[in-house]
């Protein structure tokens, strides 16, 4: 059962990833500007809270105030754990080097397992996004408020840094 989830995620997020770097119009391209990770709470629907870890790479137009961002978040709770490949887009209302409110959205992949009943479920999601940005000269440190509207809904409150600003 196990390998077909790890199959299933590990696809989802090679696609996820291929996606956001390829995604591009066709004058300007995306690039690599930076990586890293985030820690929170998350509140999954009909289940207790818990601390929600991730990671993720940020693409962009150099210039650009908007951010394509493939990631991955996982938690577990109650004997269910969640791994969520998403990739999501976010527009800062400031330019690069000053702290920003930014919003965004995205879709994802929620692949949730029961270790109760011995069952695991995938299915599509939508996230809201909305946060702060601050920047100094080589990171950028975020907080972020996240929606996820799926079979089960979720809300979190995560921080995190970029590396390579």
């Amino acid at each position: 059962m196990r390998t077909g989830i790890l199959a299933r995620v590990s696809a989802s997020c090679v696609v996820l990833f291929l996606a956001g770097a390829c995604w591009a119009p066709t004058s300007r391209a995306l690039g690599l500007s930076g990586a890293g990770g985030k820690v929170g709470y998350t509140n999954p629907e009909n289940l207790d809270g818990t601390m929600m870890v991730g990671g993720h790479v940020e693409l962009e137009e150099r210039g650009s105030q908007f951010h394509v961002v493939p990631n991955l978040m996982y938690w577990k709770v109650d004997r269910v754990s969640d791994v969520n490949p998403n990739l999501d887009v976010y527009y800062h209302f400031q330019p690069q080097r000053k702290t920003s409110p930014y919003l965004g959205g995205g879709i994802g992949v929620d692949v949730r397992n029961s270790e109760i009943t011995d069952r695991s479920k995938t299915a599509l999601n939508a996230n809201v996004i909305g946060g702060f940005r601050f920047p100094n000269a080589n990171n950028a440190y975020f907080v972020e408020g996240r929606y996820k509207a799926s079979e089960t809904s979720q809300v979190a409150l995560v921080g995190g840094i970029t590396f390579g600003r």
